[in-house]
């Protein structure tokens, strides 16, 4: 994104926060690629489910943020957070409904070395993720009481696919804060998963 989009994404939110419901309208199209790069990191996650493609999700994403009354968003940063707690929840929702079809909400055991991709963002986790992304929803409720900071990152991090810097920028925090914040709150994460999900 080269300067002056950043500039107009700026006075766009900044007219959002002033009431202006029409900015959003305008915002939406020089955002639109980078929800739809996070949206695809989601995807990515979600390799065995076909019944939402990515541009479906940042639709789905685009109708909860627009719907919002008195949107706060401070920055690009932290829009884009707004937006990725946004398709965790989409996310979450499908998962929960494939659960249910899938073994009427029955629990299955998911391997140690899935909870670390998950946790990870890497590997193909594809026909255990849906009840590892219901836990995961768990142990983020459970962490926002220990530490709202750390769930805040949290959701940067590996609903957002943001970077340590946008993570610091979004949140206004300093990046060696966030980087320590984020592997404290993975090892946390992991405890709980582990618990929640034993092999």
């Amino acid at each position: 994104m080269s300067d002056s989009q950043q500039n107009s994404v700026t006075q766009l939110l900044d007219a959002l926060r002033a009431g202006d419901r029409d900015a959003f309208e305008q915002l939406f199209p020089l955002v639109y690629a980078e929800l739809h790069n996070i949206a695809g990191i989601q995807r990515r996650r979600w390799e065995g489910d076909d019944t939402l493609n990515t541009t479906a999700l940042v639709h789905e994403a685009y109708l909860r943020l627009v719907d919002q009354t008195a949107p706060r968003w401070v920055n690009r940063p932290h829009f884009m957070a707004v937006a990725a707690t946004a398709m965790r929840q989409i996310l979450l929702d499908y998962a929960k409904r494939k659960r249910a079809a899938k073994r009427e909400g029955a629990r299955e055991s998911i391997p140690l070395h899935e909870l670390e991709a998950v946790l990870g963002g890497e590997g193909d986790v594809s026909e255990a993720l849906p009840e590892a992304l219901i836990a995961l929803d768990a142990a983020l409720i459970k962490l926002e009481r220990h530490n709202t900071r750390h769930r805040s990152i949290v959701e940067c991090r590996f609903f957002g696919g943001m970077t340590i810097e946008d993570t610091a920028e979004a949140l206004k925090l300093s990046p060696a804060t966030v980087k320590r914040d984020w592997t404290l709150a993975q090892a946390w994460l992991y405890r709980e998963l582990k618990q929640a999900l034993p092999e």
